[in-house]
């Protein structure tokens, strides 16, 4: 009798969307969504009053200085640490996992737990954004050298060792992509550092924070519009050239430290305390000691864990579907054959702003117009990774070659562009899928009920231990989507397709340029 050989049930573009589409439908019957605030549109009015009259005079150009500041020496410091782990990344299974558990923990958290022994202190903010930079340096170097080019090695003589190979042929081949790939980190590094202003770092978030909470949105537009100024202005003076001086000049001009103690002893006070507090001096062999460690657990696990995980998945994917949708909407405002001439540019503008403001940073400003909900963080979201999307997706779509007879407007996007793009669309999105489960888990710090609500109660009532519990939740959810995305793509064949900006066409199509990672 022939075994009958197990036939998985078909799964293509189709399904995959209709899945997504569903847990989102699911999602939105219990997810809260409700706009609390008494007069939005009032607080909307005076808000575009601001951005349209800004208070330039009012800009702390310190908290500008040191934004690039916190953000050149984290990304360096990061860059260097995730050089070094992308060495071993392809061998060594513990540096594989150690990356992705770094790069799982928003800089945010880990930002919430080195103030406890660092304080306010221009460590924390390095660290802070050095410490999951270096994961995510270490999986694109690891990528970068795997990819690279190994023509040269044959002209090597005999006998070359791994270190002169390295340095004799990779280094020459791969150090273009390392430059330009870090210098974009650049940009995601001052996203990153003025958010965490708003836990009190003296960054421009800091500043906005104030504003905001004020109603002074004239002052609030003028940090932002300074902000979007030193992103547009980025290749000008971040280049491979001035980079050391930065980094030097950002030594020199680094902030006051507010820290009480000193860190070594604030650091074995902090090392003490997260450890569970049943296993604090217990007897490590005694049936108690881990009796009561389940006692402990248990009540994290069903009443903070649980909900935190359901609330983070919920937000995340009616977000995600959002961004879809979204991107499928506005990626013909950057494309030729849409756009045009006049408003491709524009489109281009709009699509930058969009995807240059920090998600965190939105959601503070739409929770104060629309009141306490999901809602906020699904908008959030959804602009700024469909603004992401879209901008790949325009520049794809510009790669196409159209037949002479091609149908124009609605049918040319409807039967022609999308069908054809509908591939790599999935791909990114699912690459950006464990990205906004990220973003999802911080917004709790806000007050949205994800895991980072809990994580923020619990450093707040100095419970570090259960922070810290919490937070090992959101860096496995992070990685159990990261794993499960990278199946579907391989499950749906677009495992090959681009999912980093570097690999998406530009121009004619015979250039590609060499851009950094979409985070």
């Amino acid at each position: 009798m022939l075994a009958r050989a197990t036939v998985l049930p078909k799964f293509g573009y189709v399904s995959a969307s209709g899945a997504f589409l569903l847990a989102a439908l699911l999602g939105i019957l219990v997810a809260d969504i409700a706009v609390s605030a008494l007069d939005p549109w009032a607080e909307m009015r005076r808000l575009l009053d601001g951005l349209i009259r800004p208070d330039l005079v009012s800009i702390e150009l310190r908290s500008v200085v040191w934004t690039v500041a916190f953000a050149v020496l984290g990304v360096s410091l990061g860059a260097t640490g995730g050089f070094l782990l992308a060495l071993g990344f392809s061998r060594v299974r513990a540096i594989r996992v150690l990356s992705a558990f770094l790069r799982s923990v928003h800089e945010l958290f880990w930002a919430l737990l080195i103030i406890q022994f660092a304080g306010i202190s221009p460590l924390t903010g390095i660290l802070a954004i050095a410490i999951p930079y270096a994961g995510i340096f270490a999986k694109v170097f690891s990528e970068m050298i795997e990819e690279a080019d190994l023509a040269a090695e044959r002209v090597l003589p005999q006998g070359a060792s791994i270190v002169s190979t390295f340095a004799y042929v990779r280094i020459p081949e791969l150090a273009p992509q390392f430059w330009t790939y870090t210098l974009y980190r650049l940009e995601c590094g001052m996203r990153s550092t003025l958010v965490l202003g708003f836990i009190g770092l003296p960054t421009i978030g800091f500043h906005l924070d104030s504003f905001f909470k004020q109603g002074h949105y004239p002052q609030a537009a003028a940090l932002l519009f300074a902000f979007y100024l030193l992103i547009g202005t980025r290749r000008l003076w971040a280049r491979p050239a001035t980079l050391p001086l930065l980094i030097v000049v950002s030594l020199l001009v680094l902030p006051e430290a507010y820290s009480g103690g000193s860190i070594l002893g604030n650091f074995l006070r902090f090392a003490s305390q997260i450890v569970p507090a049943p296993l604090r001096g217990a007897d490590l062999l005694a049936l108690a000691t881990w009796s009561n460690l389940t006692s402990w657990f248990s009540p994290i696990l069903t009443r903070q864990i649980v909900p935190g995980i359901v609330q983070t998945l919920v937000l995340s994917q009616i977000a995600l579907v959002a961004t879809g949708l979204l991107a499928l909407g506005l990626f013909p405002l950057i494309c030729r054959r849409f756009a045009g001439p006049v408003g491709r540019p524009l489109g281009r503008v709009a699509l930058v702003i969009v995807r240059s403001t920090p998600e965190y940073m939105l959601v503070y400003v739409l929770l104060q117009l629309l009141g306490p909900s999901m809602l906020p963080a699904i908008i959030a979201l959804s602009l700024h990774n469909g603004g992401i999307i879209a901008y790949l997706m325009g520049r794809h779509a510009d790669e196409l070659i159209y037949r002479p007879d091609a149908p124009k407007g609605l049918n040319l996007y409807c039967y022609e562009t999308v069908p054809r793009l509908y591939g790599q669309f999935l791909a990114y999105m699912l690459y950006r899928w464990e990205i906004i489960i990220r973003e999802s888990a911080i917004f709790g710090i806000l007050g949205v009920a994800t895991l980072g609500y809990y994580i923020d109660g619990a450093i707040s009532e100095i419970r570090l231990d259960v922070a810290l519990v919490l937070i090992l939740a959101t860096a496995v959810l992070s990685m159990a989507v990261d794993k499960l995305s990278r199946v579907l793509r391989k499950r749906l064949r677009v495992e090959a397709m681009p999912t980093r900006l570097s690999e998406a066409p530009v121009g004619s199509g015979s250039d590609q340029a060499r851009l950094a990672c979409i985070r």
